[in-house]
């Protein structure tokens, strides 16, 4: 099949050979199965098969076995000869080895080229996905990047929003009779939060210069796809981080891609593993947008495939879009185990030749029983599959191979040093300190003013007496007119400073809030 992708078949008790129609691969997809069944091989061979159609792949390395796509697979592996024998029974007449062009990618910059996004793009849904946050902090949140985008300040890094609460906080008085209550307590307990993901490594991933999509959508000069394999590893130490780049991810795809309606092939196709880490706790409003996503992106070229241990992992409403699937076996120990067994075998188009929900309790390691759509979108007859072989090598690579695959690229130079430039954090702490400015200046000259009236007085009081009076008799009535009319031109000058611009600045610093209101 010219147009397609070998994902495996036959062989004497299995049926025909299978393969993934790339017209159809963005039709989203799924991987199941219990851990040690062969999920990981499965992902290797698909990604594969995208690169040597042409077809850019992102997939994240959970378990670090992935890097051996950049490496090809040798006669001395010790699964040559049962990788051969494999190729043999199931007709897989061009097997071969062979290596993949492989990009290295990772939110902490270690073991591959940094990812970022700026606050802004990340959106005030996910952040507070990231953060936990409770529904009247999210608001509060809404509410910050609102009035960032109303008075101009770019929020670029955690340091932006940290910068954009304090004014939001300092001026919560004006800003609640706009857009509703905001609490000191809502507003400190988002700051706590920001510094618990700032100390999961949440500083490297917010910033710039921010992922550039089309670096993830090359096709070299021999037309294959470039395979970019986010380091998940420790990662995965951060669970809600993780899963929350990814639907980022997605969701900038989605944003940012234009409609092609239904190519001959993906101009990308998205593995999302652990995808159980995506849905659990996860709000309605959440599981909305990634149905969103999911029903429309196929028309923006782009396939997602969900891998994850049990199909119930992923809610139903998803779940109905996935046509092409992988399942390996699932264990049956307990009566949850044998209901999401059950519902997910008549998810499968029924084969005659035998029981869908024993097949996927007794398939072996390496094999599965799989449907892809076929002509029309149709989902085909379930079958059992022996997967084939993998043409790259099977297994990760050594660090220092991984480390000249990342010097030879030339997206090193492009993201490996953050470019810090004027945003949220700088702006206000520039009102901050032009306030300050004129603070102190007011203030000067209130003094000069102040001394000049003690001047003034001092000089009148030992200046003599008024004619026609006796030199004994202290001139009081006209030294009081004089000295109220001097002190009532000073209070109207006070007055009109602080009805000025600067005296209201002035004010608000005396409240307590340094910073210029818009």
């Amino acid at each position: 099949m010219d147009d397609g992708i070998f994902v495996g078949g036959g062989g004497e008790g299995y049926g025909e050979k299978q393969w993934l129609n790339l017209k159809y691969a963005n039709r989203h997809g799924l991987i199941a199965g219990a851990t040690g069944t062969g999920k990981t091989v499965t992902l290797q061979i698909l990604a594969e098969g995208f690169s040597a159609s042409g077809v850019p792949v992102f997939m994240s390395d959970v378990k670090g076995d992935l890097s051996g796509l950049a490496k090809a697979g040798t006669e001395t592996h010790k699964l040559h000869t049962p990788f051969m024998e494999r190729a043999t029974k199931i007709g897989f007449d061009d097997f071969g080895y062979d290596s993949f062009p492989v990009t290295f990618w990772d939110l902490f910059g270690e073991q591959g080229h940094p990812v970022r996004t700026t606050v802004a793009e990340m959106g005030p849904l996910l952040i507070s996905r990231l953060m936990e946050l409770s529904e009247a902090q999210e608001g509060i949140l809404n509410i910050a990047f609102r009035v960032a985008d109303e008075e101009g300040l770019p929020l670029l890094d955690l340091r932006d929003l940290q910068s954009l609460l304090v004014w939001v906080g300092e001026n919560r008085q004006e800003l609640s009779l706009r857009y509703g209550n905001i609490s000191v307590q809502s507003v400190g307990a988002i700051q706590r939060r920001l510094l618990v993901l700032e100390n999961q490594g949440g500083t490297q991933f917010f910033g710039e210069p921010a992922l550039d999509l089309s670096d993830i959508m090359r096709v070299g000069a021999d037309g294959r796809g470039q395979v970019n394999i986010l380091a998940a590893d420790k990662l995965m130490g951060s669970p809600r981080l993780y899963a929350t780049f990814l639907l980022w991810l997605l969701s900038e795809l989605f944003e940012e891609l234009p409609e092609v309606g239904d190519p001959d092939k993906p101009k990308l196709v998205f593995f999302f593993d652990e995808a159980h880490l995506l849905f659990d706790d996860a709000p309605k409003a959440l599981v909305d947008k990634v149905e969103q996503v999911a029903r429309l992106i196929r028309s923006k070229g782009v396939g997602v495939y969900f891998i994850t241990q049990n199909p119930d992992d992923v809610p139903e409403d998803i779940l109905g879009q996935l046509g092409n699937r992988v399942q390996h076996a699932l264990r049956a120990f307990t009566a949850r185990d044998k209901k999401a067994l059950r519902m997910a075998a008549e998810t499968y188009r029924e084969n005659p030749r035998f029981d869908t929900e024993e097949a996927i309790r007794e398939v072996g390691v390496g094999e599965a029983v799989t449907s892809m759509l076929q002509k029309k979108g149709v989902p085909g007859i379930v079958e059992r599959t022996l997967i084939r072989p993998p043409s790259s090598q099977l297994g990760p690579i050594g660090a220092a191979e991984r480390a000249a695959i990342m010097s030879a690229s030339d997206l090193g130079l492009k993201y490996k040093d953050t470019v810090d430039r004027e945003s949220a954090y700088e702006m206000l702490k520039g009102r901050a300190e032009k306030a300050a400015a004129e603070a102190e200046a007011l203030e000067k000259r209130e003094q000069e003013m102040a001394a000049a009236e003690r001047e003034y007085n001092a000089g009148r009081r030992y200046s003599g007496t008024r004619v026609g009076r006796s030199t004994s008799e202290p001139v009081r009535r006209s030294r009081k007119k004089e000295e109220e009319g001097f002190g009532a031109a000073i209070a109207k000058v006070v007055v009109r400073e602080l009805k000025g611009t600067t005296g209201r600045r002035i004010v608000r610093g005396i409240l307590g809030g340094l910073f210029k209101a818009r």
